[in-house]
């Protein structure tokens, strides 16, 4: 139902309802012909399937809903990738009372997905949700202009206490995701220029901003096109929740952003479900995400949300889990000041690659293969010399497993990458 108050749309109809949901209608209160019950059930989902957006952008979701007890947590994705993680819905009193809760998040102009997860035992009753722009929240908590000054002082306070502590910060950020920031400090993209422009030149270290929720290029576009702001910004930070891969270029940071640096400051994917940290070949995504953030965003930095995590890259148990093996064939083998250098991205389908220049002019290739069958790819070494390749595999049997020896001939190597596997060469000059 579509009305000047945004799109409304039935949780009981035209959605898919797996792992366990289900159209229910022993409660009263309900619009439509029912509502979803995720019946106590971890993983319980239900995808709405046909969201029309008319324009690109960041959209409110307002989720009618009921809890008669405790709070319960879900996952929101849109388009099959996560845009919210433990989402958190607070008991109503009843089944029967039905309370509003508003998320917002990025979806593209045309038809969209958008899909809740249970992450814990069971979740909320779900009636409907409506669709709308989302409009600035002229609630939230804000920092008054004539207290920029002493806030800039402030983190120059807070950098002065580490040092004196013996931690030297490298940079310091000035708000963590300033556009979803319903419970800590707002800030518009003018709000943030303000501040970069006639503040953020005072403070004594490195400078992050703006650290976008979802890479919003709204949030940045003003200090890149600002002199002054440019000048007081040293890195260009983003968050990359639900951020999808044809979003992660950024030509205008390209023609505007030399000698500044670009980091992708937080995030975790594929989702964040219970014992999920194992999940094969979902977390081969990991290793897709990274090589997405450093082919296609240009990122130098790529930082991970909880580490140990049932989700994470070390299991709650401090076991090394899948997506933990997946995101070492980076992180183990491309070091601190290695340079990313030209390579055929995806040279066959379902293959991705990405090579790196190291010390000693050592070269590290990532090769990501998400065919189920194997793949026998050359690889050819142009502009440096190759006398011998070593490598590790991470497939659903190994993790981060030392290959057989490759044979070096035309200054290249062929080697067999495994059905939905990372595989890491390391190439010796």
């Amino acid at each position: 139902m579509s009305s000047g108050g945004g799109s409304t749309y039935e949780a009981e109809s035209t959605t898919t309802l797996s792992g366990g949901a289900a159209a229910a209608t022993a409660f009263t209160g309900y619009t439509g012909t029912g509502y979803v019950s995720f019946q106590n059930a971890s993983g319980a989902a239900v995808q709405f399937n046909t969201i029309l957006i008319g324009s690109t952008g960041t959209k409110n979701i307002k989720i009618r809903y009921s809890q008669p007890s405790g709070t319960s947590n879900v996952d929101v994705y849109v388009n099959g990738s996560l845009a919210l993680s433990s989402v958190a819905f607070e008991a109503t009193g009843s089944g029967s009372t039905w309370k509003d809760k508003s998320i917002q998040v990025p979806m593209v102009n045309g038809t969209s997905t958008l899909k809740f997860v249970t992450t814990g035992t069971g979740g909320p009753n779900i009636d409907n949700i409506n669709v709308t722009a989302f409009v600035q929240d002229t609630q939230a908590k804000r920092l008054k202009y004539d207290k920029y000054e002493a806030y800039a002082q402030y983190l120059n306070e807070f950098d002065t206490f580490m040092k004196n502590n013996g931690v030297n910060l490298y940079a310091i950020s000035v708000q963590n995701e300033p556009d979803y920031a319903h419970d800590w400090t707002w800030w518009s993209p003018e709000e943030m220029l303000r501040f970069m422009k006639e503040n953020a030149g005072s403070i004594n270290n490195r400078v992050i901003a703006p650290e976008s929720f979802s890479y919003v290029k709204t949030m940045s576009d003003p200090l890149l096109n600002d002199p002054q702001a440019l000048a007081n910004m040293d890195i260009l930070g983003a968050h990359t929740y639900g951020t999808q891969y044809s979003d992660f270029p950024y030509p205008l940071f390209e023609q505007k952003g030399a000698g500044k640096e670009l980091w992708m400051t937080e995030v975790y994917y594929p989702n964040s479900e219970t014992d999920s940290a194992d999940r094969w070949p979902e977390a081969l995504g990991v290793a897709e995400h990274m090589y997405n953030a450093m082919v296609e965003g240009n990122f130098q930095t790529y930082v991970w949300w909880y580490i140990r995590r049932h989700y994470g890259p070390i299991k709650e148990d401090g076991t090394i889990s899948k997506r933990g093996y997946s995101m070492a064939h980076y992180s183990k083998f491309v070091r601190p000041g290695d340079v990313r250098v030209d390579a055929t991205k995806n040279p066959v389908n379902g293959v991705y690659v990405s090579a790196y220049k190291g010390e000693s002019n050592k070269i590290v290739i990532v090769a990501i293969n998400k065919n189920t069958s194997v793949v026998n790819q050359r690889f050819t070494v142009q502009n440096a010399a190759a006398s011998s390749v070593s490598s590790w595999i991470t497939d659903s049997t190994r993790n981060l497993a030392a290959g057989s020896p490759l044979q070096v001939s035309g200054n290249g190597f062929t080697a067999n990458l495994p059905a939905q596997s990372v595989t890491t060469f390391v190439v010796q000059p």
